[in-house]
């Protein structure tokens, strides 16, 4: 995936001399995770830069240079990071169309790595795309594969709107996927099907995709057959796709990392019953986090969601 989102960046630097990449260490360094490794070199300093470490100001420039007719690309180095940003976020990049009266437009792209399972210290394991998604005004993209990386995010570079970005970090390199080098696009607000499935649909995205291939291998096992649904948009949502499954399997399991309350699992359920409530064989059940700050390296493992308790939970679904 790291390769993946490099390709993508040097393919509209390459492209278009409005976009700029900047952000914390994503120069000189290449980021903390290499992502943007030899971009700086490749096209100067002037448009491959270091920041400062202030999110706010991050954004906030990133803003104006939007609003003058760049296309920034900007990167919070980790998930908990991007909260000293979300006043200018709010307050201003998702608000600015509909303040100026469809006179601006943002198209900017916010990135930043998310999720835990990499044994990191606070406010470097969050999953926060259920407060973005909640903003009017902001597109949420999670790709869960090297390819999707590189097409959503080619779509959000050259989308007009601002884009939260989020990278699953636990499968930076956890995933090889021959990925095609010549520029290719994928829609953002559609939902991909990558398994059909007869007895249940489970939906999930980034890093969760991986966790529930491994719980459906057992539920193979078991006899039941799961369709798997990858959201990798998480606004807007695909509700027509789930919609779909629902009505062919008439059960829904949503996994997801994020804390389980107010949360995208709560809203995937309110659209099964709204959408599909008439055929639903068993309530739509939510495999989350649970309700607290992610904790350290040694309580990690209790709070990640294991492919274990995702087939607890399928199993449990198809006998209700």
């Amino acid at each position: 995936m790291v390769q993946a989102i490099n390709n993508a960046l040097d393919i509209k630097l390459s492209e278009d001399k409005n976009i700029v990449v900047y952000g914390e260490d994503v120069g000189v360094a290449g980021g903390v995770f290499r992502v943007t490794e030899g971009l700086q070199k490749k096209y100067g300093a002037e448009r491959v830069f270091d920041s400062p470490l202030a999110e706010s100001a991050i954004v906030g420039t990133g803003l104006g240079m939007a609003l003058a007719g760049l296309r920034p690309v900007v990167e919070m180095q980790f998930d908990g990071f991007s909260y000293p940003a979300f006043n200018q976020i709010i307050s201003n990049v998702s608000r600015m169309h509909n303040r100026s009266r469809g006179k601006f437009n943002v198209p900017m792209v916010i990135r930043f790595p998310y999720g835990g399972g990499i044994n990191a210290i606070e406010h470097h394991s969050e999953s926060p795309e259920a407060l973005y998604a909640h903003i009017p005004g902001l597109k949420v993209v999670v790709p869960s594969t090297p390819h999707d990386a590189k097409g959503l995010l080619i779509s959000a570079i050259e989308s007009d709107d601002p884009v939260i970005f989020m990278e699953p970090k636990r499968i930076y390199r956890a995933i090889k996927q021959e990925v095609n080098d010549e520029k290719f696009t994928i829609p953002i607000g559609k939902a991909k099907i990558l398994t059909e499935g007869t007895d249940v649909t489970v939906v999930a995205f980034g890093a969760m995709i991986r966790e529930c291939q491994r719980a459906m291998a057992m539920a193979e096992e078991a006899g039941i057959s799961v369709e798997l649904i990858d959201l990798r948009t998480i606004y807007p949502i695909d509700k027509e796709t789930i919609k779909n499954s629902i009505q062919k399997t008439g059960r829904m399991v949503v996994v997801a990392e994020a804390n389980q309350s107010f949360s995208v699992g709560s809203e995937l359920i309110a659209i099964a019953n709204e959408e599909a409530f008439l055929y639903l064989e068993a309530p739509p059940k939510r495999v989350m986090g649970f309700d607290t700050i992610v904790p350290l390296a040694q309580g990690e493992k209790y709070y990640m969601i294991t492919p274990e308790r995702i087939f607890y939970e399928i199993e449990k679904t198809i006998n209700y």
